[in-house]
């Protein structure tokens, strides 16, 4: 019986931990991408409601299609979707909040803060239940996040140079 409810936990918990993790790496390289634009606030908002929308949907309909050709029952199919596209909107949403709520560069310091904290738990969290170290665990998950955000700042701070020109 208890084995039934850890592996029942462990599924609902990758169920949401793809559509969380998607959700702030994805949200943290758009904050601080377009953190150099013309109208920052409106392209962050905009990238972020687009990410939340039609990403989500998009991968949330992949994860679909990979379930079903697993032969997994349908209502893990449908429970995998919801929680997917659900958890993605929720993260998405919560950077959105901040965007709109503080000073821009407040709100772009807050929001990476944010994200590297939930993505911290979310680590934490598996790695527990996988039975690992949640340091090793979280230092490599931060890692892959600080890759993203300096990548997106550098691409973005180029591409305005470059832009610029024109």
């Amino acid at each position: 019986m208890v084995e039934k409810i850890i592996k029942s936990c462990r599924l609902k918990q990758t169920k949401f931990s793809f559509g969380a993790t998607s959700g702030i790496i994805t949200n943290l390289g758009i904050i601080v991408g377009f953190d150099k634009v013309a109208h920052p606030r409106l392209s962050i908002v905009g990238a972020i409601l687009i990410i939340a929308i039609a990403d989500n949907i998009s991968d949330s309909l992949g994860i679909h299609i990979y379930q079903e050709s697993e032969c997994l029952s349908s209502k893990e199919v449908w429970f995998s979707t919801a929680t997917n596209f659900l958890s993605r909107l929720l993260v998405s949403l919560s950077f959105i909040v901040l965007v709109l709520a503080m000073p821009l560069a407040f709100a772009v310091t807050c929001s990476v803060i944010w994200g590297l904290f939930l993505l911290s738990i979310l680590s934490y969290t598996i790695a527990r239940t996988r039975g690992v170290n949640p340091r090793l665990a979280i230092f490599e998950h931060l890692c892959i996040a600080s890759v993203v955000i300096l990548a997106s700042n550098f691409l973005s701070t180029r591409l305005m140079g470059i832009v610029a020109k024109f």
